[in-house]
């Protein structure tokens, strides 16, 4: 029994404080929109030359989360979340100094997105899903994907206020000190993994990681759902980018598009736990399917309906509950395929494709609003990727629910 209840406590605090984490590097990368029109103001460099940096930011916390996972499942993740810390803290605090497309891209580009990677998804559910056996992993991703969301609601509505009481550049200055809040909870996660293996998955657990990489890579299921997560990260991108700007086209106050992004992380906290518990119940890929086909009939019903803060609030609810409740369900995914050792590393992969869907919503989101005034191709191209996104997703071999824990 005592052994029974060390487990179930290990489970939640693993879980928990690596939820806690994403809460904030999630909730600060996330209000980087509502930067976005103080700092043209104060550089004159122009919407698209600053929405550029944010894209080249979106590439960059794709990119660095293989590599992060790769360390991380080397060396435990105590490290990678510290690293991360001080380098997106460094990135806050030096932007106010930069008055360049050159600076701007440094620091939001490199800095923060490196930094926000290295304490992101892949490294922390790669730690908690390590720890867990297979029936357990579901409901931790999507409790740590909840954290995530958590930081969005709770960073959104305090980052336009700071904006508004002390300045963007106080704001900055001040998130440069909240992420590294995230050091003791490093120091927490420093713990390796487990090498006992918790279930009879397939076994890749033996090879090395350029050898699983390699594996994965001529895996049809396992591209099918890059192809998914690609078209995730273009929607994500886009409104997390443009949405102040297309609250500010429709003649809103600022102040609609900072609850709009608030209530979207407080939506997506219930559709995190809701996918968390749905893996462990349904197949992933039927989650994602819905999901995705979701998303194009809301995008829909959205650019039909006038354009009032109701319709935001309601859309911003509506969109929340699958934002980024896809990752618990394409993690899960992973883990079905190849099993635990390499999750950090091969789910790191998959969000690299997320992001690189991300570099093209927050880059093409700019250049419509310069060249056609709006953001309706873009919505359109929204909804057109959601549909092909479901559709990818129907023909991955996953294993039914329930088989690994029968082996």
């Amino acid at each position: 029994m005592t052994t029974s209840n060390n487990a179930a406590q290990s489970w939640w605090i693993v879980t928990l404080l690596a939820a806690a984490v994403l809460m904030v590097t999630m909730g600060a990368r996330q209000s980087m929109g509502l930067f976005v029109s103080p700092l043209n103001t104060a550089t004159g460099l122009g919407i698209a030359s600053i929405n550029f940096s944010s894209a080249i930011g979106q590439f960059m916390w794709g990119a660095v989360q293989p590599f992060a996972g790769a360390v991380a499942d080397r060396y435990g993740p105590g490290r990678v979340i510290a690293a991360g810390a001080i380098i997106l803290s460094l990135g806050f605090a030096v932007t106010p100094y930069m008055s360049s497309s050159t600076g701007l891209t440094l620091t939001i580009g490199f800095l923060m997105a490196a930094g926000a990677g290295a304490g992101s998804f892949s490294v922390l559910i790669g730690a908690a899903t390590q720890r867990l056996p297979a029936e357990k992993r579901g409901m931790s991703s999507g409790i740590i994907n909840a954290g995530g969301s958590f930081g969005q609601f709770l960073f959104a509505p305090i980052v336009q206020k700071l904006i508004s009481v002390t300045g963007w550049m106080g704001a900055m200055w001040t998130m440069a000190v909240v992420t590294l809040f995230t050091l003791p909870l490093a120091w927490l996660l420093r713990r390796k993994k487990s090498k006992k293996a918790t279930t009879a998955e397939k076994p890749i657990d033996e090879i090395g990681i350029k050898a699983a990489v390699i594996n994965a890579l001529k895996d049809p299921s396992y591209l099918l759902l890059h192809a998914g997560f690609f078209t995730c990260g273009f929607h994500i991108a886009f409104l997390v980018t443009h949405l102040p700007g297309e609250v500010a086209l429709c003649g809103l106050p600022a102040n609609v598009a900072s609850w709009s992004l608030a209530i979207i992380g407080l939506a997506n906290i219930v559709g995190s736990l809701l996918a968390g518990w749905g893996v462990g119940k349904y197949r992933s890929k039927m989650i994602l399917f819905w999901k995705y086909a979701s998303r194009a009939l809301l995008i829909g019903v959205y650019l039909l309906s006038p354009k009032t803060e109701v319709t935001f609030y309601l859309f911003a609810a509506g969109l929340g509950l699958t934002w980024l409740a896809t990752v618990p369900p394409t993690a899960g995914v992973v883990g079905k395929l190849f099993g635990t050792r390499y999750l950090a590393t091969l789910f790191g992969l998959t969000l690299f494709s997320h992001q690189v869907g991300g570099f093209f919503g927050a880059w093409l989101g700019g250049i419509a609003v310069t060249e056609l005034g709006s953001y309706q191709m873009m919505w359109v191209a929204d909804i057109a990727l959601a549909l092909l996104a479901a559709v990818a997703n129907l023909p991955i071999k996953e294993a039914h629910v329930g088989a690994l824990q029968r082996t």
